[in-house]
């Protein structure tokens, strides 16, 4: 991903910020010799049981996540294939309106994170359940992050019977780019106006992003006087 220099992460945790807050990514990866490439959205979580800590640019970490059996994306993979996921965070329209300053262009501002890696498949006939335990994990981070706190206790019988349709598979990251464009580029009052019109915007979307703005370092987008 071509990300020009006032639009790099200011640092690691961005990323990884990103891609746990915006877990349904577009998965990538080639078809065989005269297909188009492969391309499938799923939910994909970092492995609770990863050693260590990320590093800046995600490199060593690993990702869970599955996908259904008869998908012909599925079939087509192999262990070791390279793969590409595409995590999309807050994104907003920019008007020149909201400049105060003429001439303008609009644009778009917008957050991603592509993160590349190796993926191994993970067979049903692999010890320790352990496509089961991918379910779980991602269970157990989305009710967490995003759900009511669901017990999944009465439903691992259901799990049990849909798993022989379901493909999990591990991503081992070799590396990752972060483009973070909240309107660096431009003056830093230029700069609060967007921020601050996206912050009164009827649009959670714009108001995410309006957030984001908030923790760029003070260059970025200060608050408007």
């Amino acid at each position: 991903m071509f990300v020009p220099a006032p639009y790099r992460r200011p640092d690691g945790s961005w990323m990884t910020d990103l891609l746990t807050q915006n877990p349904l990514a577009l998965m990538t990866s080639n078809g065989p010799s005269g297909h188009d490439p492969y391309a499938t959205h799923l939910p994909v979580i970092p492995d609770p049981d990863m050693p260590g800590e990320w590093s800046d640019d995600l490199s060593g970490g690993l990702l869970l996540g599955h996908m259904n059996r008869a998908n012909p994306h599925w079939k087509a993979l192999t262990d070791g294939d390279p793969v590409l996921l595409v995590f999309t965070g807050p994104h907003a329209y920019v008007s020149p309106t909201v400049y105060g300053v003429t001439p303008a262009a609009p644009t778009w501002d917008f957050t991603a994170v592509h993160v590349h890696g190796r993926l191994h498949k993970l067979e049903p006939e692999e010890p320790g359940d352990t496509t089961l335990a991918v379910v779980r994990a991602t269970v157990s981070a989305f009710e967490g992050r995003f759900g009511d706190g669901w017990d999944m206790t009465d439903s691992l019988d259901y799990f049990h019977k849909i798993l022989p349709a379901v493909g999990g598979f591990r991503i081992e990251v070799t590396g990752a780019e972060g483009m973070f464009k909240l309107s660096q580029e431009q003056d830093p009052h230029v700069g609060a106006r967007v921020r601050d019109s996206f912050a009164a915007s009827g649009s959670t979307r714009h108001r995410e992003t309006a957030a984001l703005m908030d923790r760029l370092p003070a260059r970025g987008c200060p608050h408007a006087a």
